[in-house]
């Protein structure tokens, strides 16, 4: 559910991604035990190449890498785990694999849309739809694109408020059914269909 497309209406874009970047890069990754950690290990070496593959791609792909992107190795005891700085791209087509895959790792890209059916065009181009959120002023505009967004969760102004009494669950390839509220009460029962002949 965490985001890896980030896209910015046009006039705000240079501020956002300077702000944007600042903040990723002032994130302290390592101990999860500190207090001042924010980003942890990768769970193995495995997913950590797959992470720095995509890395690469997105490179090839023609991206530019504004933070990140490198491995990083904390001291002491957990010098060998497998850690990464969270890397933030920009400058990628909407189509390419690194925004249509999914990375699962601390990456993330960030483009640039004048409407709002163009950003309804990129945000609706993948196989999947778990999460989005939508941050906006205007609650007009906020319930309209929420609405034609193909994703089972749209957050608005906020990310990963969850309520259990809630539905929970995605579109397209990111699931099928639901979880919480009264919608899981179906997902979850079996019905049984007994016959029997009297004659």
């Amino acid at each position: 559910m965490c985001g890896s497309r980030i896209f910015v209406e046009r006039p705000l874009y240079e501020k956002f991604k300077l702000a944007f970047v600042e903040k990723v890069k002032a994130l302290k990754v390592g101990d999860p035990f500190q207090e001042e950690t924010r980003i942890g290990a990768i769970v193995s070496l495995p997913h950590l190449e797959k992470i720095s593959y995509y890395i690469q791609l997105a490179k090839e792909e023609g991206g530019t890498i504004l933070c990140g992107g490198e491995r990083v190795y904390p001291e002491g005891e957990l010098a060998s785990g497998y850690y990464l700085a969270p890397t933030v791209i920009e400058g990628l087509p909407s189509n390419c694999r690194t925004n249509m895959e999914e990375i699962f790792g601390p990456v993330v890209t960030i483009m640039p849309f004048d409407t709002e059916e163009e950003v309804l065009a990129y945000a609706n181009s993948t196989k999947y739809g778990l999460a989005a959120t939508v941050w906006t002023q205007n609650l007009t505009r906020a319930h309209r694109v929420a609405a034609h967004l193909h994703s089972g969760i749209v957050w608005i102004n906020c990310w990963l408020l969850r309520d259990l009494r809630t539905p929970f669950g995605g579109v397209k390839q990111s699931g099928v059914g639901r979880e919480g509220g009264f919608e899981a009460l179906e997902f979850f029962t079996e019905e049984k269909n007994v016959c029997i002949s009297l004659k």
